[in-house]
Order: C-alpha cells, then sequence, then structure tokens
C-alpha cells in the first residue's frame, strides 16, 4: 500500500472549458468544470505500476483541478509579489475567523489532543496552491482537459478551436502533459445520441483515443443540492491597479452563486461524472505517467550506466539502437493527444528552462508510488544541488538522516543573515505542512525525528502570521510530547510575533497556553534535602521564572486594550514578582516601548508604569470603588528580621553587636560579684514615645513611592476603638526607594495607659494607588523535639513584633553636657561632662559604666579637680604583666539619685587611633543591693586626627657605656598649630635608657622636625627573660599539641621607667592611660600575627611586655588651643634573642602526623606554625657586634723604614643570657672598599676568644704600611658561635653560628702621612 501523499504533491489537472460549456454550467445552477471534478478527489482503490511492473495499491489518489486561463495569468504574475499576497491573505483569513475558533476551543476539554482549527486553515491554504512554481515542477500541468459541450452551434469546430489555441506559458513551465479531449453531452442537447456518438468518434479518430463522450442529464430545475467536501481555499487573483501594466483582471466566469460545500446534479450525473473520472484517471492518466516514467527512468539509467564505448560496441554486436529522449520534445510521445509540445509565449527576453527531466522523473515516480526509484532520483538531485532533501523524509523510513535532509532542505531556500524574502518563507510554510500531514504522528514526534522542532526551524525569523501558527503547531506537539516548558516557549514566540500582526485572540489565547503551560511543574522527584536546603516546601512553585515575565506583561497589555482593565492590573502587579528575572531573553522581548535589550534595567519602569496607567483608568472607570482587594502585591518592601524597637533610653546609632559584647563584658564582670541579673525587659513607659525601625528594601530596578508609610498596632487591652482613643501612631511622608536601595525608617508610638501591643504589620499605599499591608510575623523556629519533627519539617508559631507598655518606675537617663562635634589630636586627653538624671519613680543608688574594649576613659573621683597634677616622677612600675580585658567602672555619687534627680560626672576620654569612631558606654544602674540591674546606652561620635608624626631607630652603640642607642624622631605635622613636648618616658623591663640630651626648650612649629637620642644600658638580670620565655613555649606547645591551656598568669614585671624632664607634673590618669594603650596596642597585633589562635585565650598565653622591649611615652601640649595628652610607642625590642621556640616547633614538626581528612583543617594548622615561627618570640639574630677604632691620622717618616701601627677592633656580646665564641680573621683581600689602599697586617691576623653575656673585648692587629695613603680596615672576616648557657658538664654546645663581613658601604680607614715630604 503506497503512503497517501499531501495534495500538494497530486496530478495537477488544467481544464480549458468551452463558452457554450460555461454557459451550460451556469444556465444549470453548478459551477465552474473544475470545482466540479475537484469535488470527486481523491478516487478510491486505484492501482499503479512501477517500472519493475510491480502493481502498488493506492487506498486514495487525489487530482488536483484548475481553471487553465486562471493558471496562464497567474504565471505572469511576479512569484515574490505572488508570494506576499498569500501570505497577507493567510494572515486575512485567519484573522477574521479566529475569534469564533478561540472560543470554540477553549470549551473543548482536551485542547492538546485535538486538532487547532488555525492549524488546519493553514494547512488548507498552503496545500492549496496550485500556481507553477520555477524550483518545483509538482503544480506544473500534467495533463489538459479540453472541454467542450454538443450545446454548441458546431461542436467539432469547438474541438478543433480548442486544439489550436497555443498556451500562454512561461518558458520555465513544463510542457510535457496529456492532451485530453471531454465532451459533454446534455440531455437537452439540440444533437441525439446518435449525432453525438458520432461527433465522439470523429474526434477520437482526428485527436486520439484520449477523448471522453459525458452524457449528463441535467435537469432543469435543477435537484437539491447535495453536500460535497469543502474544497481548499485558494489564493484570489490580483485586483486591477491604475497604471499598472501586468495586473490580472479577475474573470467573472469565477463569480459563483452556488452555495458552498454543495453540488445541484441529480444522482445519475454524479455517477456518470464519477465514471468518467475513474476512467480518466485510469485508463489515461496512470497509464501515460507510467510510460513517461519507463522511458525518462531509460534515459537517466543509461547516463549512469558503463561508459559511451561500452555502449557502442553493444549497439554494434545486437543492432539495438535507442535515441536519447529530449525532455522539451519526446520522440516516443509524438502524439498530439498524448504530448502538448506547441510554442508558448515568454515574459522576458531570456529563455528560463523549465524543470529538469530527472526532477520530473522523481516526481511522476513519487506519485506513482514506486519510491525505490523515486528515492533513487531524489537523492541523486540532492548530491548535485538540485532539491530533494524536502520530498526524501516523506519517502524513507524514519531515521537520523531524515532530520537532516530536513534541515538541509530549510537552510537550502534560507538566506545567511539576510532578510527572508515572501517566496522563501512561503516555500518553508509548504515543506512543513507536507512534512506534518504525511508522517504518521508517531513517527514525527519520535525521538530521532523531533518532527516539532521542523516546524520551527521552517519558521525561521519570520514575523508573519504563518511562521506565528508554525510555531504554536511545534508548541502543540511538544504539549502531547510533555516537553511543557519548550511549548511555553514555542507559544510565547508565537504570541510574540502575532502580536505584531494585529492578531488579538489567538495572541492572548497563545499567551494563556504559555502561562499554564509555564505554572505546570516538571515530573521530576527531588530529594527532601533539597527542599530543607533551600528553605522552600515542594508546593512552593510559582511557575517557570525565566519566561513568566516574557508572557504576563504583553498579555497584560492586550487586556488592557480589550478593555478588561481589572485583569490588566492583576497582570502588571504581578509582573514585578519576576523582577529578579527581568534580564531575560524572554523579558527583553515583551516590552516594545523601550529597548530593555540596551538597558535590561528598565524593565520594573515599564512594568510600574503600565500599572500606573492599568489601575488609574480603572479608578477612573469605576470610581474610588473599584474592586482591588482581592489586588495583592505580590513582593515584600518590608525585611521583618531586620524590624525592632527603638526605645528612648535606646541608641539610635551603634551597632547592636557592640552592645552585647559590652552586656558580655558586665556578665563576665559581675558572675564573681553577685547573683543580680541584668534585666532586658525593654518595655516602654506610658507616655514616653517609642519607635518601631523599619527596615525597607526594594527590590525592583526602579525608584518606587510608598505613601503614608504606617504600622498597624494590636492590643490585647482592647479592640481597635481602644487603640486609636489611647495609641498614638506616626505616620511619616512619603517614602522614595529608590532602584535596589535598603532603608530604615522609624514610625514613632506613644501609649497614654499600660498595655501590651503587638506590632502586626506595616501599612502604605503602593505607588500612592495601592493600599498595602505587610505582615511583621516571622517564622518560628524549625522544631526538632520528636522524631517526627525531625523527620517531617515543621515550625513553631510565628513570632510577632511584642511591646509591652509601663508605668516608669526606674530608668536613669545620661547625656553628654556638650554633644557638638569633637575633633581630638592623637593622644589628646579630653575631659568631657556627663549629665545624668533619674527619669523613673524610684532612686538610684549606684551606677556602673562599660565601655568598649578600645575605648579608654577614667572616671574622675568626686574630690578630684582639675588642678590635682603631681610632680612626682616614678622610678619603677610593678606589672602583673597580664593582658586584663577591659572592666566596668564604678561611677562615684555623692547620695542616692532621687526621683527627677541629677547629677554630673566628668570622664578624661584619651583619643587613640587616628581615625572617625564612636564612644559606646553602657551605662548600668540599679536601686540598692540585692536589687536587679537595669542599663541604658549613650553614644558619642568623635574624630581623631595625626598631629605628630612620630618614628623610632635603634642600634648597637659604639660607646663602651650603653649597649645601643635609640633615636626618637618626631615631626609637627599640624597646619598652623605649635607643639610643646614636655616630656618623654621610657618604659622597659631589662633596659635602663637615659637620655644623651636635654630636651628642646623651643615648641616645634609646623613641618618641624626634631630628633631626641638615647642610651640603653642592660639591666644584667636576665631571670625575668628566661621567666617570660620559658611562659610562652608552654603555652605555645600546648597550643601546637592541641592540649588544653591551663588559666595560669605570666611572671610579673618590674618595669624601668626613664625620665627626661624631673620637672614635669604628671595627671592621676596617666598610668591608667599608659596600661590601657599598651593592652590594646598588644591585643591588636596578636590579633593580626595570630589568627588561628582564639582571642579570648590571649591572656592566658601571651603576657603584656616582652622584658627586652622598650617604650616610649611623649607628652606634647598645644598652648593656643588648649589640648595635651601623650603617645605611647611600643615598637621596639633590644638585645638579641636565640630563636626560644626552637625546641618546641622542631618537636611538633617532627612528631607523628595525624593526617586530617579536612583540607582547610591542616591548612590553618600550617599558617598557625608559621605564625609562631615569624613572632617576637621566636626571634633570631646574631649576638656579637664588632666596631673598628677607624679615622685615625698617623704621621710617620717612610725615610726610617715602614710605618707600624695597631689598629683596633671591639668585639660586643649582646645576648642576656648566651655565651659566644668567636674567630677573627683579617686579609686585606676581604676589603670592600675600591678607592682605599687595601689594608697590610702583618704579626697575628687570626683572633678567638669567649665572650660572656653583655661581655665586651678589644683585638689589637698590627697594619704595617711601606707607602702613605688611606687604607681601609674593611677586610676582615668574623665567625661566631653561640653556645648553650649553664651547661652543667661544662661542655660547649653550639646553638647557632654566624659569619659576617664588612658591609659594601664599609668606610672605616686609616691614613698614613709621609713627614718627610715637605
Amino acid at each position: 500500500m503506497a503512503r497517501v501523499l499531501p495534495s500538494s504533491l497530486t496530478p495537477h489537472i488544467c481544464i480549458l472549458p468551452s463558452q457554450d460549456l460555461e454557459e451550460l454550467l451556469q444556465s444549470s445552477a453548478l459551477p465552474s468544470l473544475h470545482h466540479i471534478l475537484q469535488s470527486f478527489s481523491p478516487l478510491p482503490q486505484v492501482t499503479t505500476r512501477t517500472t519493475t511492473l510491480t502493481t502498488v495499491p493506492h487506498a486514495s489518489f487525489a487530482l488536483r483541478f484548475s481553471d487553465l486561463t486562471e493558471i496562464e495569468a497567474a504565471c505572469r504574475e511576479d512569484e515574490e509579489q505572488r508570494a506576499t499576497r498569500t501570505i497577507d491573505w493567510i494572515g486575512d483569513r485567519i484573522s477574521k475567523r479566529c475569534a469564533k475558533w478561540v472560543d470554540d476551543f477553549e470549551k473543548m476539554n482536551d485542547r492538546d489532543v485535538a486538532r487547532t482549527p488555525w492549524w488546519d486553515e493553514l494547512r488548507r491554504c498552503a496545500e492549496g496552491d496550485h500556481i507553477p512554481a520555477r524550483d518545483e515542477g509538482w503544480n506544473h500541468p500534467m495533463s489538459i482537459i479540453l472541454a467542450v459541450s454538443t450545446t454548441a452551434p458546431n461542436p467539432l469546430q469547438a474541438i478543433t478551436a480548442l486544439h489550436s489555441q497555443i498556451l500562454d506559458f512561461p518558458s520555465w513551465v513544463d510542457v510535457t502533459h496529456l492532451i485530453y479531449t471531454l465532451i459533454i453531452h446534455p440531455k437537452n442537447s439540440p444533437l441525439s445520441d446518435e449525432e453525438a456518438g458520432a461527433l465522439f468518434n470523429a474526434v477520437k479518430k482526428q485527436y486520439g483515443l484520449h477523448t471522453y463522450l459525458l452524457s449528463l442529464e441535467l435537469p432543469s430545475p435543477p435537484p437539491p443540492p447535495v453536500s460535497i467536501p469543502a474544497l481548499v481555499p485558494r489564493l484570489p487573483p490580483p485586483t486591477i491597479s491604475n497604471g499598472s501594466a501586468d495586473a490580472v483582471r479577475p474573470d467573472l466566469k469565477t463569480a459563483q452563486t452556488v452555495p458552498l460545500n454543495t453540488l445541484r446534479m441529480s444522482e445519475q450525473d454524479i455517477q456518470q461524472t464519477a465514471r468518467f473520472a475513474r476512467e480518466f484517471v485510469i485508463m489515461n492518466l496512470v497509464p501515460w505517467m507510467e510510460k513517461c516514467v519507463i522511458e525518462w527512468n531509460e534515459t537517466y539509467s543509461s547516463s549512469r550506466r558503463l561508459p559511451l564505448r561500452l555502449f557502442s560496441s553493444t549497439r554494434r554486436l545486437f543492432g539495438t539502437s535507442s535515441a536519447t529522449p529530449v525532455h522539451s520534445s519526446s520522440p516516443s510521445l509524438h502524439t498530439r493527444s498524448s504530448t502538448y509540445t506547441a510554442p508558448q509565449s515568454s515574459l522576458s527576453g531570456s529563455t528560463i528552462p523549465p524543470p529538469s527531466q530527472q526532477r520530473r522523473l522523481a516526481e511522476f515516480a513519487t506519485i506513482l508510488g514506486d519510491f525505490k526509484l523515486a528515492v533513487a532520483v531524489w537523492e541523486s538531485l540532492r548530491k548535485e544541488g538540485k532539491g530533494g532533501s524536502d520530498i526524501l523524509p516523506l519517502l524513507i523510513a524514519p531515521s537520523p538522516a531524515v532530520q537532516l535532509h530536513a534541515s538541509h532542505a530549510l537552510n537550502t531556500i534560507y538566506p545567511q543573515n539576510a532578510e527572508l524574502h515572501s517566496h522563501t518563507q512561503l516555500r518553508a510554510l509548504q515543506y512543513a505542512v507536507r512534512w506534518e500531514s504525511t508522517l504518521t504522528i508517531g513517527d514525527f514526534l519520535s525521538d530521532t525525528l523531533e518532527g516539532e522542532r521542523w516546524l520551527v526551524w521552517a519558521a525561521g525569523n519570520a514575523e508573519e502570521p504563518p511562521a506565528a501558527l508554525l510555531l504554536a503547531h511545534a508548541a502543540l506537539l511538544s504539549v502531547r510530547k510533555n516537553a511543557r516548558r519548550r511549548a511555553a516557549l514555542w507559544y510565547f514566540f508565537a504570541a510574540n510575533r502575532l502580536e505584531k500582526c494585529g492578531i488579538k485572540p489567538l495572541t492572548m489565547y497563545f499567551l494563556r497556553r504559555a502561562h499554564e503551560l509555564s505554572l505546570s511543574r516538571p515530573e521530576k522527584l527531588l530529594s527532601p534535602s533539597f527542599w530543607m536546603s533551600e528553605n522552600r516546601q515542594p508546593s512552593d512553585f510559582e511557575g517557570f521564572d525565566a519566561i513568566m515575565s516574557g508572557i504576563e506583561h504583553p498579555l497584560g497589555r492586550l487586556l488592557y486594550t480589550t478593555g478588561d482593565a481589572p485583569g490588566a492590573v492583576r497582570h502588571f502587579l504581578g509582573l514585578l514578582r519576576w523582577s529578579s528575572a527581568s534580564s531575560s531573553p524572554l523579558a527583553q522581548l515583551s516590552s516594545h516601548t523601550v529597548d530593555i535589550t540596551k538597558d535590561p534595567s528598565s524593565s520594573d519602569k515599564v512594568f510600574l508604569e503600565d500599572f500606573q496607567v492599568a489601575i488609574s483608568h480603572l479608578k477612573s472607570i469605576s470610581g474610588e470603588q473599584a474592586r482591588l482587594e482581592d489586588v495583592k502585591l505580590p513582593l515584600r518592601f518590608v525585611i521583618p528580621s531586620q524590624t525592632c524597637v527603638r526605645l528612648a533610653r535606646d541608641s539610635v546609632e551603634g551597632e547592636q553587636s557592640e552592645w552585647e559584647t559590652r552586656e558580655e563584658i558586665w556578665s563576665s564582670f559581675w558572675k564573681h560579684r553577685g547573683n543580680e541579673k541584668l534585666e532586658r525587659s525593654g518595655n516602654a513607659a506610658v507616655e514616653e514615645a517609642f519607635w518601631v525601625d523599619i527596615t525597607l528594601r526594594n527590590p525592583l530596578d526602579t525608584e518606587v513611592v510608598l505613601a503614608s508609610p504606617t504600622v498597624v498596632v494590636e492590643s490585647s487591652s482592647g479592640d481597635a476603638a481602644w487603640i486609636r482613643d489611647n495609641i498614638t501612631i506616626e505616620t511619616t511622608e512619603d517614602t522614595i526607594l529608590y532602584a535596589n536601595e535598603s532603608r530604615t525608617i522609624s514610625i514613632a508610638i506613644k501609649a497614654s495607659k499600660p498595655a501590651s501591643l503587638v506590632i502586626a504589620g506595616v501599612a502604605y499605599d503602593f505607588l500612592g494607588l495601592l493600599p498595602t499591608v505587610e505582615s511583621l510575623a516571622r517564622r518560628g523556629r524549625r522544631l526538632q523535639d520528636t522524631p517526627q519533627q525531625r523527620q517531617t519539617i515543621a515550625y513553631a508559631p510565628e513570632e510577632l513584633l511584642k511591646l509591652d507598655v509601663e508605668e516608669a518606675s526606674q530608668e536613669l537617663a545620661v547625656a553628654f553636657v556638650d554633644d557638638g562635634p569633637l575633633v581630638l589630636a592623637e593622644g589628646e586627653c579630653k575631659r568631657m561632662k556627663l549629665l545624668m538624671s533619674n527619669a523613673g519613680s524610684r532612686d538610684i543608688g549606684e551606677v556602673w559604666v562599660v565601655p568598649g574594649a578600645e575605648d579608654q576613659i577614667w572616671i574622675e573621683p568626686l574630690d578630684s579637680g582639675e588642678g590635682s597634677a603631681t610632680g612626682m616622677a616614678w622610678k619603677t612600675w610593678q606589672s602583673d604583666n597580664k593582658i586584663v580585658p577591659p572592666t566596668p567602672y564604678s561611677i562615684p555619687l555623692a547620695e542616692k539619685l532621687a526621683r527627677s534627680g541629677n547629677t554630673e560626672v566628668t570622664i578624661v576620654l584619651h583619643a587613640g587611633r587616628t581615625r572617625k569612631q564612636d564612644l559606646s558606654l553602657l551605662f548600668i544602674y540599679r536601686e540598692a543591693q540585692g536589687s536587679p540591674f537595669h542599663s541604658t546606652r549613650v553614644i558619642r561620635s568623635y574624630e581623631v586626627v595625626q598631629g605628630l608624626q612620630i618614628s623610632t631607630a635603634s642600634h648597637p652603640s659604639h660607646s663602651p657605656d650603653h649597649s645601643f642607642s635609640l633615636s626618637l624622631d618626631l615631626t609637627n605635622i599640624l597646619s598652623s598649630s605649635n607643639v610643646e613636648i614636655n616630656q618623654i618616658i621610657t618604659i622597659g623591663a631589662s633596659w635602663l635608657c637615659s637620655p644623651l640630651a636635654e630636651l628642646w626648650p623651643e615648641p616645634l612649629r609646623p613641618s618641624q622636625s626634631a630628633r631626641m637620642s638615647f642610651g640603653a644600658t642592660s639591666t644584667g638580670d636576665c631571670t625575668s627573660v628566661n621567666a617570660v620565655s620559658a611562659f610562652v613555649s608552654r603555652k605555645l606547645s600546648n597550643v601546637l599539641h592541641g592540649q588544653a591551656i591551663g588559666p595560669d598568669d605570666p611572671p610579673p614585671l618590674e618595669l624601668l621607667c626613664g625620665h627626661v624632664s624631673q620637672t614635669f607634673a604628671y595627671e592621676p590618669f596617666v598610668a591608667h592611660f599608659i596600661m590601657n594603650a599598651r593592652r590594646i596596642a598588644v591585643s591588636s597585633s596578636l590579633a593580626q600575627s595570630h589568627p588561628r589562635i582564639p582571642t579570648s585565650s590571649h591572656p592566658s598565653i601571651f603576657p603584656l611586655y616582652n622584658p627586652l622591649s622598650v617604650d616610649f611615652v611623649v607628652f606634647w601640649k598645644i598652648p593656643s588651643e588648649q589640648r595635651s595628652g601623650h603617645i605611647l610607642i611600643s615598637d621596639i625590642t633590644l638585645g638579641a634573642s636565640h630563636a626560644a621556640l626552637r625546641e618546641v616547633l622542631e618537636g611538633v614538626e617532627s612528631a607523628k602526623v595525624k593526617r586530617s581528612m579536612y583540607a582547610e583543617t591542616q591548612r590553618e594548622k600550617v599558617e598557625m606554625l608559621q605564625a609562631i615561627r615569624d613572632s617576637e618570640w621566636n626571634a633570631e639574630m646574631n649576638p656579637v657586634v664588632m666596631t673598628v677604632n677607624d679615622g685615625l691620622v698617623i704621621e710617620h717618616d717612610f725615610s726610617q723604614g715602614a710605618c707600624l701601627t695597631p689598629v683596633e677592633f671591639t668585639i660586643r656580646n649582646h645576648s642576656l643570657s648566651h655565651p659566644s665564641r668567636f674567630v677573627l680573621r683579617l686579609d686585606h683581600r676581604q676589603q670592600s672598599s675600591l678607592h682605599h689602599l687595601p689594608a697590610p697586617y702583618c704579626g697575628r691576623t687570626t683572633f678567638r676568644g669567649l665572650l660572656e653575656p653583655l661581655q665586651t673585648t678589644s683585638v689589637l692587629a698590627q697594619l704595617c704600611a711601606t707607602c702613605p695613603g688611606t687604607y681601609a680596615l674593611s677586610g676582615w672576616r668574623l665567625e661566631t658561635e653561640v653556645g648553650e648557657p649553664g651547661r652543667e658538664d661544662g661542655s660547649w654546645q653550639v646553638r647557632h653560628r654566624y659569619e659576617q663581613r664588612a658591609a659594601a658601604d664599609d668606610s672605616s680607614s686609616i691614613i698614613v702621612s709621609d713627614l718627610s715630604l715637605p
């Protein structure tokens, strides 16, 4: 059984009727002859034969009939113009019918299974194209029927006239066709039946056997109409345009008054006509086509056989010869009754050839069902680039190659990066319709072919209705394959193209279908852990967010333009929930007013503008009574988790974590002193305003206005009327939120009676048009108490923002007396006054203040004054050497603060680091001992600027009186103020520093610098050094081995203080601030250098002072501004260290490493080990330093001989604990100076010695100068071995080895002059 081909691939029969026949049909209320014959197509049960004489049964054999004059006229029209008219005609037909189609189709239940009427209409319009084309031969006439009636005055003459008529076809129309003569003999004909038979015999004798006599009754009046299949729609001829020479005039004979889809013929006439149609096909058309195929196949086969020379030998031997048929006039089809080859007119001077004989062979074989031959010929044409890829998918079995054929067929007609012409679009449409209608639905939608994608390829980027309907049908087929997201995408593209064509009903339907499919959830089973990790419920599916905005926006616009304002408002408002996906490709295509591809952030602006227009229009037509109750804002501007209540005693500024840290400091401080708790109820007081701080965030990419924001308050004390009478709620001004802006607004509330309030939500008017209320409820905690709760996600009830308003009983109000801008110089000590007032009803008898970790304050006693400075200078300090965390300070009160009482407290602030910062003080108070504590907060912003630029330097001293020399450089960087340096203090545990000069009496003017030099001398006692080093080594060993760190304290130290000025008067808070500054500096340094060691354990591991460190304290004063203060410099370490942690580190590295499965843990251990290795407690340096006594000038009379002079080398051991051995080697070849003479040494040139800790020795070498000059003393090398101290057996064990030479820029030298020279 042959496959049923689409009607566009069936034989095309043209009919040329005589004038008398047309008049006969009109008088009988019948349509034109081609319409009558088309009603009898297709013919059932037709059998054809292949070239191998195999019979091929056809269950249905269709024909296409048309009027010859219409075809001739249509061929004269430009193909591009006709294609443009065809596409417009299709769009017009669909536009007129789609409204009813959509209404009827939406009432159906199985919309995804039934065929859509718009696709059927598109398919029938595409298959109705019957005009011959230049690039294929399917529409070229295969047969021409010359029809006359016996009612003509001279029927034979009429037949002769029809046969002699010249066809007016262009040169590219194939003229190989069957000429057939049809004689219609009506009952009322003037000729009798015998005369009609004689006429039939005469015509058959003169024009061939392809003749038929059709006898019809054609009664008058006509019989009742009989229903017939609907004819395929065909493009109407073009109308006459003024000035157009090639316009085609419509033929009046096509205008029929016969009802559609009916035929007024008697049953006998219908049978006679059906008999003629069947005899025409079986006895004439099919045999003629088979004959053509056989002869054309012989020509096709002979051109692909063995070489021509072999054929010549065969003909000579066997005497066979056959002329090669020519396609334009085949010798074998010489009879005019079978093939018409008369001359034809041409539209242009150049002759365009008709379709090749090979293509016509493939087409004929396809129609006859000889698919084996057809496939071979089509393949041959495809390889030659002459087409065939569009037909092969219809003939071969489904395979991956079929999809490649379809893709190739479309690629050959679609130009690359060029505009799609109408003719190209029409050809692609015809291909797609043929494929979809011929292939079975199972094969077409199979994973092998994926035919729905062919329709998308055929649509291309064309924006005409046919292309849109191709996409829509591809979407429908994808739904059947359960590819819903792909279907939604293609429905959207189809709607987008139809909207541009103005076909609104179908556009809205496609958008609604895309919306429905996008909301459908994909059938994929995900692990429950996925939903837990995403903090979402499996039912929380809002659709395919990548395309929802692109679907809903045009749908809303269409609803608005069609008068559905409420629906448009809901769609435009719903678009805002897809703001995060507004830059998706579909969202970019959804707007025509703004070029979103250039500015993706403008999509939200477009959505809001459309919403404003729609809701304003709705209110204008419906008044204020517009039904907006069910219109809900799909996004949130309020962040409930960041919304809080702020009382009057709370500070507006300051991070909450900072206040929590201060509360923890207080809890740690008081837990060893009492059991009283710090009350944190945070209740408001009656007649006292409190504020609700609401954090707003604009998730949109454009600004919005929240008009009249306020809060919704509920109370258990009364209803809404009670709240209106007793609760005053502020309504703030309109809030403008810019794109993605976050802002906090405060709404004041005041209660006139005690009550329990619930802040339920925030109310505002979105854009001043839509009243909105957002809930402030927060989701409760995750319940995991029972096995059922751990297996199934369950949460506690929602948490609401609650607040109790009570009568004020105990409340302390604290404020700075002077709260103006505060700018301090670095190190300045600033006195500030605080006013404390009792705002409650009960007394306050105890007050504490908790500063921050880096806040340096001092609470002045009640009996102190500003003139309480003392002139006594301390020599030593006893330090516990602990990094003590800050503790609260008790504020002295002369007496209890009674109700409405107040007092002033003076605090001294020491300005530390140069930056903008806040002084955040937490005040803790209570009525009396045993009462619970309450708290209040106060904050003061200030800025610290640098006034002095200070730097320090140290180096071994050349003087035998000091081990090290220190220099302190100061520069006044103020722009206009002079700075006086009043005092400099040095603080150290192992070094006593003495100034080498007096303080300069004059102040430092702007940009002026000064230097102060000191000599450092060791105390000689290394006990403290060893004790502190052992403590740190033990603690760090525990850290590296993962052992517990004990709470023991580091060894205490006695600090030695050196004062430059002995008459300077010290304030009582100086020692306190110096220790605090040292603690802050050490804590900050440890946090940076040891980030892997918890900060809380630093006080148990590291001491406050390194015994080898030296601190400077510089006291300054600016008389013109009444400022004074001091600055601590603590970055100097003197003396030699010997890697005290070397054994600990080697033990950790050599120990068996316990491997960790986490690379991050191992990396942290390596970082901690490296930080300890680089710390100051593991410092290492060469303790032995050598100096040369240079600069001597020796006068000698060289006439008496060579000059012998001694050179002194001083070697000093700077270690406080370890002895050292040295070897000094003198060699003038090792000198580094190129401009001096080498020093010629004589006698001993190698010196050895042993140096105890802090010991100094001298070595004398003999210099033998044979001539005057400058001799360089840099030719030496010093080798040093550092030994372990305190060996019981007295043996020497080397700890470190060093070797040093003179520096490259060493200029030490000695000058020898000659006295004998004049």
